[in-house]
């Protein structure tokens, strides 16, 4: 086990630094080190620390303790979880409402059963989805509705697991906590340890007569109908519909991942917002030059190839491609000029070009 670092020095402020200086000291280190933006395996660790000495750094009374008597002070008086009550008020302050998946991460790093942190909270399972779409679809974009089968809140009991009429009774053997604490006395410091009551299975709450519909579960197998819109400039992978997954009453539900592939298109091929079509010429066409029409996915166009095109020459269609889904305007449409030599000539042919080619030297 290694020792814990100064708090001051994990978020690199001094004793003297105001509320607001070490709000912002945490939250541009929070940033940092979010493991969801920093893949480095010991991103989780540094996120935590630094969550627990801002916790402790920015509540009055921790800070006194800790200034005092250093982590002693503050880990013979407080649980972890005592560490963190109250302080989700200044996350979700620090990072916005929702924090921008902070939630989800506390919960994963420090574990549930957190009390003031809504550790406690369940999270409904992910479903996947897949669907395909044509460059068409990339291009206008489509509003998809798909009839999913997963758990739902029980319509009988409005997601309480409890007979209709009837309420939940509050756990006699937590008080409704979910939890029960343990105090150990080892000697100057005082240790209290948290676990799920098994009396309610950390619920904080019993139910005498369940639904007959959900078991007191409080969900069921269903079916729900989803709506939600495929964006213009879409690309082949997994996109995120969230709390259309599998429903939690009293939780969090679970997200809806869309699988997207973007089926390959007859005559053109796709890089990014741009796309790619060949179009067949003579010779004697690119050489004098002529008028060609082109499909583009929104119709025919007309364009003209200059006298003298060599092989490969590209020609812009300009705002012709497919939107990207970041960014504001279409990619382009570029038009490769193939030419086709004649593998087979007839004599009169022959004649014509022999007789060109002695003009031409």
């Amino acid at each position: 086990m290694t020792a814990k670092r100064d708090y001051y020095e994990v978020l690199g402020v001094t004793k003297t630094s105001s509320l607001d200086e070490v709000k912002q000291q945490y939250r541009k280190l929070a940033l940092k080190f979010h493991p969801d933006r920093n893949k480095s395996a010991e991103a989780s660790e540094h996120f935590k620390e630094i969550s627990e000495a801002y916790a402790v750094l920015s509540d009055p009374a921790k800070k006194q303790l800790y200034d005092q008597h250093g982590h002693a002070g503050v880990d013979g008086r407080y649980s972890s979880e005592d560490i963190f009550q109250g302080a989700r008020g200044d996350f979700s302050d620090i990072f916005g409402r929702g924090g921008g998946g902070f939630d989800s991460i506390f919960e994963s790093i420090f574990g549930r059963g957190g009390g003031g942190f809504g550790f406690n909270q369940q999270r409904g399972s992910d479903l996947l989805y897949e669907t395909s779409v044509t460059l068409e679809d990339v291009l206008h974009g489509k509003k998809m509705e798909i009839n999913l089968q997963k758990q739902i809140q029980c319509d009988n009991c409005h997601g309480s697991g409890s007979k209709p009429g009837t309420n939940k009774k509050t756990c006699t053997s937590c008080n409704g906590q979910g939890q029960v604490r343990q105090t150990r006395n080892m000697g100057f410091a005082s240790f209290v340890t948290a676990a799920p009551c098994s009396t309610c299975r950390g619920q904080g709450s019993i139910i005498e007569f369940p639904c007959s519909e959900c078991k007191g579960q409080g969900k069921k197998r269903g079916s729900k109908t989803v709506t939600f819109d495929i964006p213009p400039g879409i690309d082949s992978g997994d996109y995120t519909v969230s709390g259309e997954g599998n429903e939690v009453p009293d939780g969090v539900n679970g997200d809806l991942i869309v699988r997207v592939r973007v089926q390959p298109h007859s005559q053109f091929t796709r890089d990014g917002k741009d796309i790619f079509y060949d179009h067949n010429v003579s010779m004697i066409d690119a050489a004098l030059g002529c008028e060609i029409t082109v499909p583009t996915l929104e119709g025919k166009e007309k364009i003209k190839v200059d006298s003298g095109s060599q092989p490969n020459t590209i020609i812009k269609l300009k705002g012709k491609g497919v939107p990207h889904i970041n960014y504001r305007g279409r990619g382009d449409q570029f038009v490769r000029i193939v030419i086709n030599i004649p593998t087979k000539l007839n004599k009169h042919q022959k004649n014509l070009l022999d007789e060109f080619r002695k003009i031409s030297d």
